[in-house]
């Protein structure tokens, strides 16, 4: 799969500078191009920048939150077809059903298994 995930890039926006980094280590070493943004301000100027093939945005997040940087981006023709993946360490299902309604693709609860982010990539993005 190694091949496949070369060059691919995804966004991970989180404030969690843990999550930033675990999430940053693993997609490396698969030879992933990862582009970070600590919230939804800082992802939406990235995003223009980088045109990631996936996006991880977190729900909990200060300034704009994940549903609220989830809207925005699928409100966009240009970024409306990057999928989006919520990722919560709440795992109600009130959660995954607002995160449905703003447009996101699948929702992770935190912590997140290395399996659990590359099957999300698998199921969302054409390798």
């Amino acid at each position: 799969m190694e091949d496949k995930l070369r060059n691919l890039k995804v966004m991970i926006i989180d404030d969690s500078k843990t999550i930033r980094r675990t999430a940053e280590t693993l997609l490396q070493r698969e030879g992933c191009q990862v582009v970070t943004a600590i919230d939804g301000f800082d992802a939406l100027a990235k995003i223009a920048e980088t045109n990631p093939d996936i996006i991880f945005a977190d729900i909990m997040m200060p300034r704009l939150d994940g549903y609220q940087t989830c809207a925005l981006i699928k409100n966009n023709q240009n970024y409306q077809n990057i999928p989006v993946i919520m990722l919560s360490s709440k795992d109600g299902l009130f959660d995954q059903a607002k995160g449905k309604i703003v447009g996101s693709e699948q929702y992770l609860t935190k912590p997140f298994s290395k399996e659990e982010l590359f099957e999300a990539i698998k199921n969302h993005v054409a390798l």
